[in-house]
């Protein structure tokens, strides 16, 4: 990461929502650099749960196809009670229907797998800075 632009995010909490412990675990490692407040879930449920009682969460990184309740489902339900929150969806699946039906679930961006670290952290930054 040392062509990386220093992200420094050390009062902001950020949720990642992801059910593949790999993908959780490279996240983890990028994101921990930023200095932020990192925590995760696995499942859409939880990222509810988790919101409601963390409304000091300032950034959800949402997969789409979770297990028990979608990202999508999950995005809705969070922002009926914080429209504050920015959620970011990712999701291996890149079809333009999924980007559209990100945007209607309330998501505020929307990135495909494999990520692009460059282009999330940018674009993270946009809305945490």
């Amino acid at each position: 990461m040392e062509d990386q632009p220093a992200y420094r995010w050390n009062s902001k909490n950020i949720l990642v929502v992801e059910d593949d412990e790999s993908s959780a675990y490279l996240l983890g490692a990028f994101l921990k650099e930023t200095g932020a407040n990192i925590s995760f879930t696995t499942d859409g449920n939880e990222a509810v749960e988790f919101v409601r009682q963390h409304p000091e969460t300032d950034l959800v990184l949402m997969d789409i196809h979770l297990p028990e309740k979608d990202g999508l489902t999950a995005t809705r339900e969070i922002k009926s009670f914080d429209s504050h929150v920015v959620v970011i969806a990712q999701t291996a699946y890149a079809f333009s229907m999924d980007h559209r039906e990100a945007e209607r679930a309330g998501c505020d961006a929307y990135l495909t797998k494999p990520l692009n670290m460059s282009l999330l952290l940018d674009k993270m930054d946009g809305y945490l800075s």
